[in-house]
């Protein structure tokens, strides 16, 4: 409750996906040395006063039953007027197969595709916003939400992240009750995805190029309501104090300080299913370097929600040679989104990277992490061999963010097994690391607003500018 003349400002967690971004960072104190009474509204199994922070736990949070059926039909009618206005197919490797599995989720898909074939025009879409609130103003969520906003009385209601249908019901509530709201648009590579399931009346973008395809993917939004910040998420990369010496760093994961270090950076099960075969080419590519005079090992950093028992093999075979670096992750539960970031795991990435001289992935955003320490980014780029799909990398990279490339040459490009050792010797040459990483840098300059380190005041400075002129 806010019993002082600061305004309260409300930070929607709907689940865990915004803890890194806003309590994980120095957002917070941000906000309190601006004067401003930061509540946590928070969905997430984390006790955040465990951290000194204001929260309100929010409890029995549910949808409306149907939100879940018009969600995804939302998402399948975006996605259909994204072809018919840009005329690319690309936008169709967005979709997800529809489940037949059960009964009640053969009905579901079947309604969904329905209200998609009824409803694929700028019309039938704003049909399909208008019954999701519609629905989420009938839930108990939403008037216990009511109830809440009514007794704080926050000055801004600001949602960490656009995806969660769970968010919709409170930011419902907020604009009921005449509350400015706002939500950040999480991820570099969301909005091509049609993954908007939150609409406030402000919005918050990592960069001119997001804002650009806020605007062009959502036409009813207001320009003058978006706000360029950046992201709290690569802030931490520029705290010189959380980096450990190299002894500690080593001497913690039981690594030999003389060695040069690589780390190969896991995707999800789905992204990249043949991880494991890319990380024995890079043990193979390796283990002849070593052979040939070099002092190489691996730091593996596999994605945190990945449980799975895909690299044992390789990890076995090459346990000399490969380190795992656990993702210091906590499971609250059994499907994937309960699987929640730590404090300690921005810690742990932050010095993976710092003693490592580049990075391995599939097409992941890794490369900005790289390119914040002035350090390259090796992509992935051939189908293995043997593997179902010919075509599974050609359509990763198609995707539409990758579109935003300055140049080809932002990432070293492993395009064959047969290559990888001859780009890791030439990468590890300081003028070849330095070409990748000066590339990798306006990447990174382009998705990311500048300096990187200032994304939560540029927040908070947003945030002034809405609630004085709501």
């Amino acid at each position: 409750m806010n019993n002082n003349s600061k305004p309260t400002i409300f930070i929607l967690l709907p689940d865990g996906i915004g803890l890194r971004n806003f309590a994980y960072s120095n957002f917070y104190q941000l906000g309190i040395e601006n004067n401003f009474d930061v509540v946590f509204w928070n969905n997430t199994p984390f006790n955040l006063t465990d951290l000194g922070f204001n929260e309100i736990k929010i409890k029995n949070a549910k949808t409306h039953p149907i939100t879940d059926i018009y969600k995804n039909a939302r998402k399948q009618i975006e996605l259909n007027l994204n072809i018919n206005t840009t005329r690319d197919r690309v936008y169709d490797t967005y979709r997800f197969p529809f489940p037949y599995n059960t009964l009640k989720s053969a009905f579901k898909s079947s309604w969904t595709q329905w209200l998609t074939f009824t409803n694929s025009s700028p019309r039938g879409l704003k049909k399909i916003r208008a019954k999701i609130e519609q629905q989420e103003r009938k839930t108990f969520f939403y008037h216990q939400s009511v109830q809440t906003l009514q007794e704080q009385k926050p000055a801004l209601v600001f949602c960490t992240n656009q995806r969660p249908s769970l968010a919709i019901a409170p930011i419902l509530a907020a604009k009921d009750l005449g509350i400015p709201t706002a939500t950040f648009i999480f991820s570099w590579d969301n909005l091509p995805k049609a993954t908007m399931v939150v609409e406030t009346d402000y919005y918050l973008v990592w960069s001119d190029h997001m804002k650009n395809e806020l605007l062009f993917y959502y036409p009813y939004i207001n320009e003058a309501n978006v706000f360029v910040t950046g992201t709290p998420q690569f802030e931490a990369h520029f705290d010189a104090s959380k980096i450990l010496s190299r002894e500690d760093f080593c001497q913690h994961h039981h690594l030999d300080p003389a060695k040069e270090y690589l780390c190969f950076s896991g995707d999800d099960i789905t992204t990249s299913p043949y991880d494991p075969i890319y990380l024995e080419d890079v043990a193979k590519a390796v283990t002849e370097l070593n052979n040939q005079g070099a002092n190489l090992g691996i730091l593996f950093r596999r994605c945190p929600v990945d449980f799975s028992s895909r690299y044992d093999a390789v990890l076995n075979q090459y346990q000399s040679l490969i380190t795992p670096i656990v993702p210091l992750w906590e499971s609250m539960g059994e499907e994937w989104n309960t699987i929640l970031p730590t404090a300690a795991d921005v810690d742990l990435q932050i010095n993976t990277i710092a003693h490592t001289a580049f990075v391995i992935n599939l097409g992941s955003s890794m490369v900005f992490d790289y390119a914040a320490f002035n350090k390259p980014c090796m992509y992935v780029n051939y189908d293995p061999e043997g593997s179902e799909r010919k075509d599974y990398i050609k359509m990763i990279y198609n995707y539409v963010h990758f579109q935003s490339m300055p140049n080809k040459e932002v990432v070293v490009w492993l395009n064959h097994p047969a290559e990888i050792k001859e780009k890791i010797a030439q990468t590890l040459a300081t003028a070849t690391a330095q070409k990748h990483s000066d590339n990798a840098k306006l990447w990174f300059e382009k998705i990311v607003a500048h300096p990187a380190d200032q994304a939560s005041k540029r927040i908070w400075n947003a945030v002034q500018h809405i609630i004085a002129n709501p």
